[in-house]
């Protein structure tokens, strides 16, 4: 049985206290093993001294949760063990960027702008997905509007029959992990794109050029043809 897992994460608030909101889907064929790359990184952190605990972008950087008693020389280390980790992965993903204030104003036009979306990528992909039994789609039901939005577009474009809805706690899966870094990482390069990054975002990533070269290109290699 040919097999696709997709992985989903968000990044920002419905509330619209924050600048942007953020939807990355992961796309994981499941014949293409990861086991490799996970044993890989794992031996890394261990050889570097590192926490083996889920990867979170914005606890990271910003020292909270799971890192707060980790100075910025370690977090800095980790994050790179991470990116290294994501760039070699057999994946592809894309990300919606949605910036309130200009394309959405309330909670009900970003519900609609992500359902439109996302919707709008798996129809443009109908024979990518057709080549697949079953669709998995791996969601930790954060936020209740996205839940809704996301459920309307996957079953908008696949036939419910062959999409199956899975809980992605980070902690169980190294993938949903990938999908807050994309998020994080998308999310960074809407700050500098827009001058908004923040002092945190300059002490870990440099300039606009350095965190381009370094980061954002190389990620986006993986990006949905």
């Amino acid at each position: 049985m040919r097999e696709l897992s997709i992985f989903i994460d968000e990044s920002g608030d419905a509330a619209f206290r924050s600048d942007f909101y953020l939807v990355t889907l992961v796309f994981h064929r499941q014949d293409e093993p990861i086991q490799p790359n996970i044993a890989q990184y794992e031996c890394t952190l261990t050889k570097e001294l590192l926490d083996t605990i889920p990867f979170h972008f914005n606890p990271l950087l910003n020292g909270q949760d799971d890192y707060k008693w980790k100075d910025i020389r370690s977090r800095k280390r980790q994050l790179h063990a991470f990116r290294i980790f994501a760039e070699h992965l057999p994946i592809a993903y894309a990300a919606f960027v949605f910036e309130k204030r200009s394309r959405v104003t309330n909670t009900a036009q970003l519900t609609r702008a992500i359902e439109a979306d996302v919707k709008g990528l798996l129809r443009s992909k109908q024979a990518y997905l057709q080549d697949f039994d079953q669709v998995k789609i791996y969601y930790d039901d954060g936020q209740s509007i996205v839940t809704k939005a996301l459920h309307l577009a996957i079953e908008g474009a696949i036939s419910s029959q062959a999409a199956v809805y899975k809980d992605a706690s980070p902690k169980l899966y190294r993938l949903a992990q990938v999908a807050d870094y994309l998020c994080g990482i998308e999310l960074t390069a809407a700050k500098y794109e827009r001058h908004l990054e923040t002092r945190t975002d300059v002490e870990f990533f440099g300039s606009i050029r350095n965190f381009k070269k370094n980061y954002l290109k190389k990620i986006r290699r993986k990006r949905l043809n």
